[in-house]
């Protein structure tokens, strides 16, 4: 890329000083040419003056024998057609002479209209010529060129070799500053053959090579492709760490995974077992019993499994408009039977329950699993609220207890599969903890509708809210008729009183 630039400027300068010296030199000679037919004319004049001094006589030229005339001028009379009767040139320190026929031959066919013409006459030289008439009197006129192309050529020859020494000086000029400008970029360019480099393959991204921040200075063109690469390799290594850490949650997913479902079934293998060793001393309905629990245990592990992978394809759910207030109210039934040693309270309004547009199925899941969590991970007797409240875009379900909480470290990962807080969360009931998966799936769920999950934890209080969108007739009817609320105005006020008093 140097190499191409410095050709490229070099030719560009070249191209330049060439066409200024060319410029220069046609100026000079127009200006020369012209100064020299000025003094072709009034040398004319001055002949055509001598001439008619005795006009009787055609070829008199006596008036070249005077002084004050150039050396090399030439003078000739013609005659009315326009054929050269006689002529001279004058010499340095000698009386004129006369031409030859072949220097004779040089001048003939100049019309006598004033106009100047270039002639090249033999041992003379090249001529700048004009012929004039007047009164019937008809002169040619010339004076040599010699001294005006030598100061044509010496200022030729001299532009030129102030053009090159620009050229070479301009050229060395050009390589210090291109060479110069260009180091950023060389040194962009070992940056990005640095990160090539790299084993990128294996996941090894971290500490990679940057563009040092003088070369990624967004003011400058090297600089802006400097802090490109920048950002490039920074989204790079952070893609590898997403990566890597995604890798590590699938390893321990499917460790995790492993685990549970190796435990069901190596209960069920234990009551199999035993049943065909020693029939007659294991009851054979409480084997059954236990074997049916640990079945039903590893179905749900596995559909709540599957549930996940089809959520994460973005497999569209079964959507239409859901009764959030009765869905939640159902969900704290049901968790007063499995769990009477809590306080399930239910807390709602008349109107704080808009309809959501979603799978009840999936979300009367969502509630269930929440509320399963309290019942699991706080000790009898604590106060679990469910709640249903609304904003004008969003419909809002709380789930919170006063247990001894989710201990911080564990708030961040509290939503991914098979987190447990077991080590500081006291169980209800120690056999019948879950899998982990539960707060993963309600996790899910809610975001497949269009909501989001967060948890707010500290001792005493553990709280988790859900906010789902509420559908567009619901946000089209709230728009309505808070516009009606604002144009009736105070008889909206009057009719809320009046209904008030009524009811009292």
């Amino acid at each position: 890329m140097r190499t191409r630039l410095l050709v490229f400027v070099t030719a560009t300068l070249i191209l330049v000083c060439a066409a200024m010296a060319l410029t220069t030199a046609l100026a000079q000679r127009a200006y020369l040419i012209g100064d020299l037919d000025g003094r072709v004319t009034n040398a004319a004049a001055r002949s055509l003056d001598g001439a008619a001094l005795h006009p009787e006589n055609d070829d008199d030229l006596g008036f070249l024998d005077g002084n004050g005339h150039p050396a090399g001028l030439l003078a000739a009379r013609l005659d009315e057609d326009g054929t050269i009767v006689a002529a001279e040139v004058v010499r340095e320190g000698a009386a004129p002479k006369d031409l030859t026929a072949p220097q004779l031959t040089a001048l003939a066919d100049i019309a006598p209209d004033g106009t100047r013409h270039t002639r090249t006459v033999p041992g003379l030289g090249t001529y700048r010529v004009a012929a004039v008439e007047s009164g019937g009197i008809r002169v040619l006129t010339g004076l040599p060129m010699d001294d005006v192309q030598r100061v044509i050529g010496g200022l030729t020859v001299a532009g030129a070799a102030v053009a090159v020494a620009g050229l070479l000086v301009a050229g060395c000029v050009c390589t210090v500053v291109i060479r110069r400008q260009l180091r950023p970029l060389g040194r962009v360019a070992a940056a990005a053959a640095e990160v090539s480099r790299a084993p990128l393959d294996r996941g090894e991204g971290v500490g990679l090579t940057r563009v040092p921040a003088r070369d990624a200075d967004p003011d400058s063109e090297a600089g802006q492709v400097g802090a490109a690469l920048n950002r490039m390799i920074d989204h790079v290594e952070s893609s590898l760490t997403a990566l890597r850490r995604t890798e590590e949650r699938m390893r321990r997913f499917l460790a995790d995974a492993s685990h549970e479902l190796r435990t069901p079934l190596a209960s069920i293998s234990g009551y199999a077992e035993l049943m065909n060793r020693d029939a007659a001393r294991i009851e054979p309905v409480l084997a059954w019993r236990r074997v049916r629990a640990e079945s039903a245990r590893m179905t749900g592990l596995v559909e709540d499994l599957l549930l996940l992978a089809r959520l994460a394809e973005d497999r569209p759910l079964h959507s239409t408009e859901v009764d959030l207030a009765a869905l939640v109210a159902r969900a704290v039934r049901d968790a007063r039977v499995a769990g009477d040693g809590h306080d399930w309270q239910l807390e709602l309004r008349p109107d704080a329950a808009p309809p959501v547009l979603g799978d009840a199925v999936r979300l009367h899941q969502v509630v269930a699993n929440l509320l399963a969590n309290a019942r699991m991970h706080t000790p009898a007797g604590t106060r679990v609220v469910a709640s249903v409240t609304s904003t004008p875009s969003t419909c809002v379900i709380q789930v919170r207890d006063d247990g001894p909480g989710i201990p911080p470290a564990l708030l961040p990962a509290v939503f991914e599969p098979f987190t447990r807080a077991d080590t500081s969360r006291s169980r209800a009931d120690a056999g019948s903890g879950g899998s982990g998966l539960g707060l993963a799936v309600a996790a899910a769920i809610t975001e497949a509708h269009g909501g989001h999950i967060r948890v707010d934890s500290v001792p005493g209080r553990t709280e988790f809210t859900i906010e789902l969108p509420v559908t567009e007739v619901e946000l089209e009817t709230r728009t309505a008729a808070d516009a009606m609320t604002r144009d009736t105005g105070q008889s909206g006020s009057f009719a809320a009183a009046s209904a008030s008093g009524s009811a009292g």
